[in-house]
């Protein structure tokens, strides 16, 4: 059985010439009952560094997408997790025609368990969590999983 999910966002931008004479890239983003998000390009992008960027945005879904799916994998089968916590690293290339994307993306679990002797199973279950989460099967570009688990 399928299910449908609709998710809407509303993006606000207004000309703004910097001090330097470029069109400022910030703007931004509504999501409705929660903050705003306040949003520019990368710093590389002349955008405001201060501020989050899509390609922020996008390494921190799939990293939080991972562990949501990773808790309940292991939630499945009676794996009680103590701790997670992750050092992601996103990849992206751009071409000299300003085309460019993700090439690959890292992440580095660090979880705890209660049980020692779940450890290998812990350690097994992120391949099927990616395989849940919504927003690495959303990806084109490989994710790899660099997991630590040990034992409280």
């Amino acid at each position: 059985m399928s299910s449908h999910h609709t998710f809407k966002a509303k993006l606000n931008w207004r000309l703004n010439l910097e001090s330097s004479g470029r069109i400022s890239k910030n703007h931004q983003v509504n999501i409705s009952g929660k903050p705003s998000l306040e949003v520019s390009a990368d710093k590389a992008f002349k955008g405001d560094a201060s501020l989050h960027n899509p390609e922020d945005l996008l390494l921190s879904a799939l990293t939080s997408c991972h562990m949501m799916s990773y808790l309940y994998v292991c939630g499945q089968n009676q794996i009680e997790v103590l701790t997670y916590s992750d050092n992601s690293v996103g990849y992206l290339e751009v071409e000299g025609s300003g085309k460019g994307g993700f090439t690959s993306v890292e992440l580095n679990p660090i979880v705890t368990i209660k049980n020692e002797q779940n450890l290998a199973l812990a350690k097994e279950l992120h391949a099927k969590a990616n395989e849940l989460c919504f927003i690495a099967n959303s990806c084109n570009f490989p994710i790899h999983h660099k997991a630590k688990i040990s034992k409280d």
